[in-house]
This record gives C-alpha cells, structure tokens and sequence, in this order.
C-alpha cells in the first residue's frame, strides 16, 4: 500500500500535457481545484470528470499509474462515506435499523463527495506527473514573483515547495524499507485493536524523523558547499506560451461555462 502512493512523481514523456508551459498546468489545476467545488450537481460533476479522464488520456500515461495513485484514497473515502450516509438525516428514508438511518440525500451525498475526491487526486496528481521539479520551481517563482515587492523570498519559497513534492517518493521508500525491517524483527502493525496499532508505528516514525533530518542536513550542506544561493540563477530552458497553453485555456474555459450552465439549468435536481 506504501508503495501505491505516486504523488510528487514525474514520468517523463513527450504528450501534450507534457509539452505546456508549468505555469499553465500550475493555474489550470488550480482552477480545476476550484470549479471541483463549484459543482452542484451530477451533471456538471460528470462533465468535470470526463474532462479529469480526457486530460489523462492526452498525457499518455499508464491507466494503471491512475488506479495504483487512488489505491491508498479508498480507506478515506469509505470513511468519508459512512460518515455522509450516517449523519444526513434529510430526505426520504432508505434504511433505518436502531440507531441507523439511511436517506436517498445521503447516499447521493455520499457517491457526489465520493467522486469530487477522486476528480481532485487524478488531476492533482497530474501536475507533477507530467511537469519536472526543475520546470515546476521555475514556474511557483514566476507566478509568485509580484510577491518580491513585499521582499518575500519568492525563489527559496518555490524551491522549498519543490523540494518537499520531489522527496514525497524517497520517504514513501524509506517507510517500507523501515515496516519490513520492524517485521522482520517481529513487529506486527495489522492485528490489535487501533491503540495497539498506533503504539507498534512508533518504532517507524523515529527513524524516518531521525533519516529525514539527515537527508535535509545533507542536502543543506551539499547546496553550501556549491555556493547556491538562488541570486542570479540563470536557466538553460527559458519558459515561453505556445500555440498548446492558449488552447488549454480555451477548452478549459469552455468547460467551466458548461459547468456554471449545468448548474443553473439542472438547479432543482440539487
């Protein structure tokens, strides 16, 4: 399950997700994010997920990579679940045994929320599977650099960020390697009651603290000795719009009318 998790991974490739300029994904998966919420109802939450899908398709990657990167979501959203079906008491009456009552409004709530969390990891998940750290710390300090007025440290803000996406898989590594060295000491971190459970993690946590501390100390003093500073950086790939950011735009544009035009045409389905 460990392994399962892909977030802050980049896969290489040459599709047209790939070619968009950082900044573009950046602002789109951001918009993305938001009109996730906007939603109100299946029809426009079904047109968001067909676009989720079909921006996939154009990166090219594997269907498989998409399944293995929700894989680690479906505890959490079968949680989220019973919690929406046991504490929406509006509507007609579905089920109701003791204390438990299920409505028609919380079973739609239940799948609406269901599908709002799996559009948002595929198309989070998007942005660093098609955009390297490099592109992605060049493209979080041009947008943020207004923010230089303010005398904010836009370029150590940005690398920071990166830096934390880009170490997501290396301590994700580091917890199996860790689990499978407590368990063959004889550890045991699935049987047992749920205090049990969160007593045996102690022995990974304390290790994977004292790794990640070293790991940052390293790469501190690794920065240090070659002089990085991040004044006057200069890039070997200078970032530029094409005729494929203007596109993404405009279909990304229509999408959202569509999806603002769901909305108020199907309101009373809400």
């Amino acid at each position: 399950m460990i392994k399962d998790i892909t977030i802050g991974q980049y896969f290489p490739g040459k599709s047209f997700l790939h070619r968009l300029d950082a900044r573009t994904k950046i602002i789109l998966t951001l918009v993305f994010l938001v009109f996730v919420f906007v939603c109100k109802n299946f029809w426009s939450l079904g047109l968001l997920c067909f676009f989720a899908i079909f921006s996939y398709l154009l990166s090219r990657l594997s269907p498989k990579l998409a399944l293995k990167s929700l894989k680690p979501l479906i505890p959490i959203v079968l949680l989220t679940t019973v919690l929406q079906l046991y504490y929406i008491k509006q509507g007609d009456i579905i089920l109701q045994w003791k204390f438990i009552t299920i409505t028609d409004t919380g079973i739609y709530t239940a799948i609406f929320i269901s599908i709002r969390i799996f559009a948002l990891i595929v198309m989070s998940s998007l942005l660093t599977y098609t955009t390297s750290p490099t592109d992605l710390t060049d493209a979080i300090e041009k947008l943020l650099s207004p923010l230089k007025v303010f005398k904010v440290d836009v370029h150590t803000f940005a690398m920071m960020m990166t830096i934390a996406l880009r170490f997501i898989p290396t301590l994700i590594d580091e917890i199996d390697r860790i689990m499978s060295a407590q368990k063959a000491r004889g550890a045991d971190f699935e049987s047992g009651s749920i205090i049990k459970r969160l007593k045996a993690l102690i022995p990974i946590f304390v290790p994977l603290f004292i790794s990640a501390f070293k790991r940052a100390i390293e790469l501190a003093d690794a920065m240090s000795c070659r002089c990085y500073t991040g004044e006057g950086r200069t890039r070997l790939r200078q970032m530029k719009m094409t005729y494929r950011d203007i596109v993404a735009y405009a279909v990304t544009a229509l999408v959202c009318g569509g999806m603002v035009a769901l909305n108020i045409i199907f309101e009373h389905l809400i």
